[in-house]
């Protein structure tokens, strides 16, 4: 068995590290963590999670011979391994409301439990398919009497700042929280919203009001703060209320515009007819059942209809990525009324999430993070090419560098979408054409097969990488 490698993002927890070893995760718990782990989890309060699902199973480690490749640690968990991990700033508006009702949902649970959250850090959440779960073990210690909500400031930032950004002023938090990591605090956001928005109790409470506090605790004098500090805490009651009450308020809020969007209503408004997309969709059938992917990533997603396809044509799990707010909206929408193991993320493919954090390598960018057994990109290389003026051949070698197969669809200049993109700008794309395509494509794989599915030349081509 190897050494165990430590996961760059895993060192902020006094309580534990987690690390990797052979492809399984195993997650160590300190001196300093481990009072408070074995308090929890001897409640069984962890299991009973597990069991609903709302938190990764784990088992404590008996097995000596891991054991001693972590001598400094008091416990050593496994855990099951995800399949693919995200960020918040990838999330849509609704992935990130999920994940605010379920840590406030376990907040609720553990109090009751005489329990609470360390923290609120949106990062230990993850999703299989758009189901939300809890990953971190060591988040939990047990109550002590009047404590306060310590992870308050925090879950404002991470979770219920971004939330409001989208639901007051229409504005996505993505590449907000990509730029901070942080998320968005209550003195920024505060300064956004109009003078009748900050009127609303909620608002008042939990962002206005707060802002002015640490404003005003950053010129207060040290005397001043240690006898804040010293302050008695809350009621248990009033802790629970607390959390319930801003459970409730999330729980009702809603984009600000669900319908205006460049590509939001594509699925239903393209130029695609019922037997062009039937052409479509037995292609990728086709495709899919050839191939046999565990993990596929459909990039350019839309609402997730064709990851609906290959989902039900024996893919395992599919990501999807997608640019437009309401898109990824409506296919959150579809995972989660089909019950589909799909998970549609924020995606400026001319801009990817990179390696970022401490050290860069905090955060693992969009490139390094899994390797796909195929991807669906459909619909898309003329957004790269057309778009954002970049050439033929590179959009070509990027795609098929994320995964060994593929399906690509080449959109030909004839189109009326790509007319529409050209309509207000010159043409500068003399190389955008069928051959020069094909050609860049066969440069670095096979063309397993290929099939033109509208009358405009729209062209599905299923590659093998070399």
């Amino acid at each position: 068995m190897t050494n165990p490698d430590i996961l760059d993002g895993s060192f902020r927890d006094p309580a534990g590290q987690v690390h990797e070893i052979d492809g399984r995760i195993f997650r160590t718990v300190t001196p300093y963590g481990a009072p408070a782990f074995a308090k929890v989890h001897a409640t069984n309060f962890l299991n009973d999670l597990v069991k609903t699902g709302d938190l990764v199973p784990y088992e404590i480690v008996q097995d000596p011979k891991i054991i001693e490749l972590f001598p400094q640690a008091e416990y050593v968990l496994e855990h099951k391994r995800l399949n693919y991990i995200s960020y918040p700033y990838e999330w849509s508006f609704n992935l990130l409301k999920e994940a605010a009702l379920l840590h406030l949902s376990i907040a609720i649970q553990a109090l009751d439990k005489d329990i609470v959250l360390t923290d609120a850090s949106a990062y230990n959440i993850q999703f299989i398919g758009p189901k939300p779960i809890f990953i971190d073990h060591l988040s939990f210690k047990p109550y002590t009497d009047r404590e306060y909500w310590v992870g308050h400031r925090q879950f404002c930032e991470q979770f219920l700042n971004p939330l409001l950004l989208r639901a007051k002023l229409d504005v996505p938090h993505n590449s907000w929280f990509r730029g901070t990591q942080e998320g968005i605090t209550n003195e920024d956001l505060s300064k956004l919203l109009g003078f009748h928005q900050k009127l609303s109790l909620n608002v008042l409470s939990h962002v206005v009001l707060p802002a002015r506090f640490q404003t005003r605790a950053r010129n207060t004098q040290r005397t001043d703060t240690k006898k804040i500090s010293e302050r008695k805490g809350i009621a248990k009651t009033t802790y629970n209320s607390l959390l319930v009450q801003l459970k409730k308020w999330i729980s009702t809020l809603r984009p600000r515009n669900t319908h205006n969007s460049t590509w939001g209503n594509y699925a239903e408004d393209n130029t695609y007819n019922d037997e062009e997309n039937r052409l479509k969709a037995d292609f990728i059938t086709e495709f899919i059942q050839s191939t046999n992917p565990d993990l596929i990533y459909d990039i350019g997603c839309n609402s997730g209809a064709f990851s609906e396809v290959a989902l039900k044509a024996g893919a395992r799990q599919s990501i999807g990525f997608d640019f437009d707010k309401i898109a990824i909206d409506k296919a959150f929408k579809r995972a989660t009324d089909k019950s589909l193991n799909l998970l549609p993320l924020y995606l400026d493919a001319a801009n990817p999430s990179p390696n970022q954090g401490w050290k860069q390598s905090e955060r693992v960018g969009f490139v390094e993070r899994a390797k796909p057994d195929a991807i669906l990109a459909l619909a898309f290389e003329h957004h790269l090419a057309i778009g954002k003026n970049i050439p033929l051949q590179q959009v070509i070698q990027w795609l098929v560098s994320l995964a060994p197969n593929g399906i690509i669809e080449f959109v030909d200049k004839s189109d009326p979408t790509v007319q529409t993109m050209l309509s207000m700008r010159e043409d500068i794309f003399p190389n955008y054409t069928p051959s020069a395509f094909e050609s860049a494509l066969s440069d670095c794989t096979t063309i397993v097969n290929t099939r033109e599915i509208t009358k405009d030349g729209r062209t599905l081509y299923w590659y093998k990488r070399i």
